[in-house]
């Protein structure tokens, strides 16, 4: 079966493409190279340069290459940012994921796994969060991935499309090959970097009055290898039909603080940190509870101690000072 996976030239998308093919997978790749990279995009993928809000070009490519299920991965993902211009991310996020499914939906492509964010709880009343948690976003980013997620329940019901989605926590670190490279970079773990390479960099630390132990959010960071692996899990049990949900995270939750800690101690260089106020939009804490994707995808998070993402990034990002 051949898998089209849309963003696939991003961060995730690329590590997710190319862990499908070393599965022995089948992979089109379909990423219109607004944030991806061509660099990312590895051997043994088909490449095609397109944009979901295209329905004509996504029913062509899935009747082309007989795509059997597409991971839907393409969108517009920052947090800050949707506050500020929620109509990007609407446009992006929802207008073109439905698009995508009209596409995919006329070429008679009925299995989708959907990439979506722990951004759909919002402010979480109880911890770690289950998948029966109450979906409040906060942010416009959340809003956009918690529409297209009930808009998949109707869609299995009326049309009969089987879907996996996926909730998010905080994806970071790499493979040898493939990394983070986002312009502007907006991402934790490459801004602490950049300020370990210089100590005229200040890295930014938004609010320490949270109620969490040190003050500063709390977040569940997942290796990018453990995001793959969930995947090509989610990808295998599409045989039973329905709409379900998983969250994916390591379990465990990690401060700003110990992030930069960890950090600190992987690089060898103290960062400077300057505390600033809180950004809208940000919940004090996000931690997953993974039972029900253990218990019924039989994944685990396997790379997602924090030293070794930690590690795993650190060394992509000296061998690719640069990015691709």
């Amino acid at each position: 079966m051949a898998v089209l996976v849309t963003g696939g030239a991003g961060y995730l998308g690329s590590i997710c493409a190319s862990e499908l093919v070393k599965a022995g997978g089948e992979v089109v790749v379909y990423d219109n190279f607004s944030t991806g990279h061509r660099a990312a995009v590895g051997p043994g993928v088909v490449l095609v340069e397109g944009d979901i809000l295209d329905s004509a070009t996504v029913r062509r490519v899935c009747c082309e290459y007989r795509i059997g299920a597409v991971v839907h991965m393409a969108a517009s993902a920052l947090v800050g940012a949707s506050m500020c211009d929620p109509r990007v991310f609407y446009r992006n996020n929802v207008t073109g994921s439905l698009a995508l499914l009209d596409g995919i939906i006329s070429a008679r492509v009925q299995k989708v796994v959907f990439s979506s964010s722990a951004a759909v709880y919002g402010e979480a009343t109880e911890m770690p969060i289950a998948e029966d948690h109450r979906t409040v976003p906060v942010n416009a980013y959340g809003d956009t991935k918690l529409a297209i997620e009930r808009a998949l329940a109707w869609y299995h019901r009326a049309y009969g499309l089987d879907s996996v989605v996926l909730r998010f926590f905080n994806a970071a670190g790499a493979t040898d090959s493939l990394g983070e490279d986002h312009c502007p970079e907006t991402h934790v773990l490459p801004n602490l970097f950049r300020c370990a390479g210089d100590r005229s960099q200040t890295f930014e630390i938004y609010g320490e009055d949270y109620g969490t132990p040190d003050g500063t959010c709390v977040r569940d960071f997942i290796h990018a290898l453990d995001v793959a692996e969930a995947h090509i899990a989610a990808l295998a049990s599409l045989e039973v039909s329905g709409c379900r949900f998983y969250n994916i995270g390591s379990g465990l939750g990690v401060s700003i603080q110990q992030l930069v800690a960890a950090v600190e101690s992987v690089t060898g260089s103290g960062l400077s940190i300057r505390i600033a106020p809180r950004r809208p939009g940000d919940p004090a804490t996000l931690i997953a509870c993974i039972s029900r994707v253990e218990r019924e995808l039989g994944w685990k998070p396997r790379h997602s101690d924090l030293r070794s993402i930690v590690m795993s990034a650190w060394r992509w990002h000296v061998l690719h000072p640069n990015g691709y």
